[in-house]
């Protein structure tokens, strides 16, 4: 999706939850109409972040530590397998780049 895209989106979002509240010296107070399109433009740079970039931490989490990395390289050179390089492509293929 494009941010503009994602705007349209948050834009909805933040509509279907309003009304919003935000503490001030103490006080409780609805949004203003500058932090309604605050909170749009941070939401939407929110989704653009994730699209563009989730597929980094999704992939960090699931390819393990380099130790059990290291550890099936090890087994892979022993035993003539491909488990680590198999590891890799799936971990790739289950994360892809946006396009």
């Amino acid at each position: 999706m494009t941010l503009e895209e994602l705007t349209v989106e948050a834009t909805a979002e933040i509509e279907a939850a309003k009304p919003l509240y935000k503490q001030v010296n103490n006080e409780r107070l609805e949004f203003t109409d500058a932090d309604y399109a605050q909170a749009v433009t941070d939401l939407a740079n929110s989704k653009w972040d994730t699209q563009q970039f989730g597929y980094i931490q999704a992939r960090q989490e699931a390819y393990g530590s380099v130790q059990d990395q290291l550890d099936m390289q090890y087994w892979d050179g022993v035993n003539g397998t491909t488990t680590w390089a198999d590891h890799i492509a799936q971990v790739k293929s289950d994360n892809p780049k946006p396009v």
